[in-house]
């Protein structure tokens, strides 16, 4: 049966691509197959003159369904990776290009026909049949230049039309719910995109895997309780995306996007309970624009799933205060609560220990989470009550127990982690007050957070942490959530009991007793989960070099602050508070589009921060060629003297090899903690250095002889970087140097 439809199809394309050969044609359909959008165009223009305002959803949805068909087309297209007809059939006429991609689908096809529901979408029925009338044609050219069969634009127009129907249906469901939850739904919508692009980024971006993505990717291929340098979550993480999505680059990054919009979520929900709504949707996209953060909602590297983790924690930790704050603080309420459901109590306690047993499992800096919830504790009378409960001790030995698995592996490999840590802490170092070296890591480490968060949402997020700091800030947005920010902080609480509460928050809420339940102490929560991780590592800088991430969950609860002070009570507040505000989120997207797409400044790859990205994919495709003659003399192995350079190739070379990182007196790696080339005699081997440099001494000894070649790789004629491969024959065996320094 499949055979008698290839059949069909072929006898279509030959009926069209030649049998319907005229002059007319052999002009047109080269000009409609790469002009259509001309007409499409002029669709547009013509539906903003007639009316701007209801121009505007159509030609919106339409942008939408293109972009959607298209990159389904395209994935599909890969997938089933058929060769198109004027590249197999002989005789076929080519009056284009033939290129090499794949042919079914059409993407044509796809965008030509996702516009006809899209574009007529509340406009006249004529604009619905002359879109119909040039999806066609371009269907038909595509056959007729010769580049695609006619079942490729079938499934190319079917897919178009489900895309726009698709794209309509949801637009019409977001436009009715939008009117009673415009909050949640604006949210969704944005995550939606978000997401949806940078998983469009991710596959069809302009970096490769990360140094450190190809090296977690690496420890999937080998799970462990735990690792040399962090937890084993990174790793079960990226096992998990590869098991859906295969052993590529999106398989590796997708648990990135699901991260990011996560934690969004809960900065909402955290933002919404400690004020309002739309403190919550501020401070959620907020997230999602600033550059570091948004970095790592396309990269996956241990930061991702951290700040979830904290974020998470955060919301856990809030609400599980504020229900014992109830208990410990009125006795009153306590009565009218008391059908409160312990085992929610309980369980919000619970699900905060794992919360944080997982960020520890994920990055260790996950301990400032204890450090900072004490202090907050301690600040407030009543709250500091809560210290006498057993519900944190609990939740503390949770958490522990979860990580626990950390503590095992170390014990069974001499304690490497916390050698590594302590080193990449400069536990060991001078401190230092008035120094070169001190200013020199000092104004790095401040530089590097106003490049980060950018300068002026810096200044304002240190601004409203220190004004909302033992103040009273009643948010202006939603005058409804006003009148219920008290009672947010109360237990849910069911039946007649929470009608009485309500009518008692009032009274309660001018006792001074009763203070920890006003917004007074959100303020405090926030100051307390960041200024304190901020200070300490301004203070370490005074001591060595500090990372510029390190500081990356104290923005958490900032988010939540410069909204709270500054979007929430945006009628309030001054003309020119509001202009810096908008230059301040301005100054953020476009820095963090640029250093999404580099290319748009053309900077240079020492300013690039996605250079050090590229061009390990033409490594790997070099590699694999030298690998493939080098094959055919025999067994061999690959390796190098850096785990960033083994990571990248095991990923990047053809087959995805085991490989291999030789210690020539470089700081230990987890490559030293599994098995070597130890027991590879009379092996050939591809050994690959960063750099045009000479081969090691120690290398080049443990081989009869090795052939060098130099690969020099550019963007855009601007040179990344240069490697040294060489080719080496029957490998004797090579002393290890003995570890060095974590």
């Amino acid at each position: 049966m499949l055979e008698i439809l290839r059949e069909i199809d072929t006898a279509l394309f030959q009926l069209i691509n030649r049998g319907l050969q005229n002059i007319v044609f052999d002009v047109s359909m080269p000009v409609i197959t790469d002009r259509y959008y001309f007409i499409i165009l002029i669709l547009m223009a013509w539906l903003i003159i007639k009316n701007k305002k209801k121009a505007l959803i159509p030609i919106v949805l339409t942008i939408i369904s293109v972009a959607l068909s298209d990159w389904t087309a395209n994935i599909l297209k890969h997938l089933i990776g058929r060769i198109r007809p004027c590249h197999v059939l002989e005789g076929a006429r080519t009056l284009v290009g033939c290129t090499n991609s794949f042919s079914m689908p059409s993407n044509h096809a796809a965008n030509s026909f996702a516009i006809i529901l899209a574009l007529s979408y509340l406009s006249g029925k004529w604009v619905r049949w002359t879109a119909l009338t040039a999806a066609l044609l371009v269907g038909l050219s595509r056959v007729y230049v010769g580049v695609h069969y006619p079942s490729d634009v079938l499934v190319g127009a079917l897919i178009g039309i489900a895309v726009s129907i698709l794209v309509i249906k949801f637009y019409e469901w977001a436009s009715v719910r939008y009117k009673s939850k415009p909050y949640t739904t604006a949210l969704l919508i944005s995550l939606l995109g978000m997401s949806l692009f940078r998983i469009y980024y991710i596959t069809h971006g302009v970096m490769d895997l990360s140094p450190d993505e190809a090296h977690y990717w690496e420890w999937s291929r080998r799970l462990d309780l735990s690792y040399y340098s962090k937890g084993p979550i990174i790793a079960y993480l990226i096992a998990f995306g590869t098991a859906i999505f295969g052993d590529n680059v999106l398989g590796i990054r997708i648990m990135a996007v699901v991260s990011s919009a996560l934690s969004s979520i809960f900065i909402y929900l955290l933002g919404k309970k400690m004020f309002d709504k739309r403190t919550g949707l501020a401070a959620a996209l907020l997230m999602q624009i600033i550059p570091l953060y948004s970095a790592y909602g396309a990269l996956f590297t241990i930061d991702s799933p951290f700040i979830f983790f904290w974020v998470l924690s955060l919301y856990l930790f809030w609400r599980a205060i504020n229900r014992d704050a109830l208990s410990v603080m009125s006795n009153e309420l306590k009565e009218n609560a008391h059908h409160a459901s312990r085992i929610t109590h309980y369980g919000l306690w619970l699900l905060l220990g794992v919360s944080i047993g997982l960020g520890l499992l994920t990055k260790y800096t996950m301990a400032f989470f204890y450090i900072c919830a004490l202090l907050f504790l301690l600040t407030s009378k009543q709250r500091r009550r809560i210290l006498l409960t057993k519900e944190p001790y609990i939740s503390l030995a949770l958490s522990l127990i979860i990580f626990s698995p950390v503590i095992i592996w170390n014990a069974g490999h001499d304690w490497v982690t916390l050698r590594h840590t302590a080193g990449q802490a400069h536990i060991s170092g001078q401190w230092s007050i008035i120094s070169e070296q001190w200013l020199k890591d000092f104004s790095e480490f401040l530089g590097s957070q106003l490049g980060i968060i950018t300068p002026i949402i810096f200044v304002l997020i240190m601004y409203s942490l220190f004004k909302l700091k033992n103040k009273t800030i009643m948010p202006q947005g939603d005058t409804k959530e006003n009148e219920n920010v008290i009672a947010r902080s109360l237990p849910i609480i069911s039946g007649d009991d929470k009608a009485i509460a309500k009518d008692e928050i009032p009274r309660y809420a001018r006792n001074d007793r009763l203070s920890g339940l006003s917004d007074k102490y959100s303020g405090n929560f926030l100051f307390f989960f960041s200024v304190p991780i901020i200070v300490f590592f301004l203070l370490k800088s005074f001591q060595g070099k500090v990372q510029a991430n390190w500081a990356l969950p104290a923005y958490a609860t900032g988010f939540i602050a410069f909204s709270a002070v500054f979007i929430s009570r945006w009628e309030g507040i001054k003309k020119w508070v509001r202009w810096t505000v908008i230059a301040g989120v301005f100054i953020s997207l476009i820095i963090t589009v640029i250093a999404h797409y580099p290319a748009i400044v053309n900077l240079p790859p020492k300013l690039d921060p996605t250079a050090r990205t590229r061009g390990w994919k033409e490594l790997g495709v070099e590699v694999s060629r030298v690998s493939e003659g080098l094959s055919k003399k025999g067994q061999f192995f690959i390796f190098s003297d850096k785990y960033q350079v083994s990571s990248e190739l095991a990923f990047y070379v053809k087959g995805q090899p085991i490989t291999y990182c030789v210690n020539l007196g470089r700081r230990m790696n987890q490559y030293d903690l599994w098995p070597g080339f130890d027991t590879l005699i009379n092996f050939n081997a591809i050994f690959v250095t960063i750099d045009n440099v000479q081969m090691p001494e120690t290398v080049g000894t443990a081989f009869d002889r090795c052939e060098k070649q130099v690969l020099n790789v550019y963007s855009k004629d601007k040179k990344l970087r240069d490697y040294s491969i060489f080719t080496c024959y029957n490998f004797k065996g090579m002393p290890q140097k003995g570890i060095n320094s974590y």
